[in-house]
């Protein structure tokens, strides 16, 4: 496996965010991407994140293989790339190391131990979405941040002409209003209301950095899905388990 990357906002950034929700990660590396597919320890958040081949400058996989190590080490070391660097990732399995070289002016070159994790490979659930709604990710960022302000929760609500985002903590409340036009895409056959924690969406709208827009699938005391797409280059996406009311 040989791979180097001419961008490494792509990867820096995207393990900056994923990091914030799980540490010890199992990569798959096949013919044609690098994938993520991990559980926060809480089990209330799921991360899947693809990094096509296509978006490297070479992309060398021989046979499928399997990465698993620490992602705040990774992050540490991606965090030294420079905007101008490129990154070239190799394995060395005789030595069971990761071998990371950042080259620019200079070429600087790291070595991280690769983890043995024992676990059921984690899967996507099936999830059906009758509503879904495409916004600018820096939209729905700024959002979260303000609902945060209020509380630690956070209400989506959408009908065929608006989508709303608010938060009622107990002395203030915060709402921001999206009607239907051609940078808010809505498909909601009926009123929908759900439930979600702040604290989780504060780390994933951060993807806003990554992709312009986002697709946000949800329904009544049903998970949220985030969906950050770059076409041909990267795929980030976020599963977030609802809040469900206490009756």
């Amino acid at each position: 496996m040989y791979l180097v990357l001419a961008e490494p906002k792509l990867l820096r950034d995207s393990i900056n965010i994923i990091s914030d929700l799980v540490n010890e990660v199992k990569f798959k590396v096949n013919k044609n991407s690098l994938e993520l597919i991990a559980m926060d320890p809480a089990n209330v958040a799921m991360v899947v994140f693809k990094l096509l081949g296509s978006a490297f400058a070479k992309y060398d996989v021989e046979d499928e293989e399997e990465i698993a190590i620490n992602l705040s080490n990774f992050r540490q070391i991606l965090r030294r790339a420079k905007p101008t660097d490129s990154i070239t990732i190799e394995l060395e399995q005789k030595k069971n190391r990761l071998k990371i070289e950042l080259k620019g002016e200079s070429t600087r070159t790291f070595s991280l131990s690769l983890l043995n994790i024992e676990e059921e490979e984690q899967k996507i659930p099936n999830l059906e979405f009758p509503h879904e709604i495409e916004v600018n990710a820096s939209v729905l960022a700024e959002a979260i941040e303000d609902m945060g302000v209020v509380a630690e929760s956070v209400y989506f609500l959408a009908n065929k002409d608006n989508f709303v985002i608010k938060s009622e903590g107990s002395l203030s409340t915060a709402k921001v209003e999206l009607n239907a036009n051609e940078e808010t895409l809505i498909k909601a056959s009926e009123e929908i209301e759900a439930k979600y924690s702040i604290g989780y969406l504060k780390n994933m709208v951060k993807a806003s950095r990554l992709a312009e827009r986002v697709k946000i699938k949800f329904n009544k005391n049903y998970p949220l899905r985030l969906d950050y797409n770059i076409t041909d280059r990267m795929q980030l996406s976020f599963i977030l388990a609802p809040r469900v009311e206490n009756i």
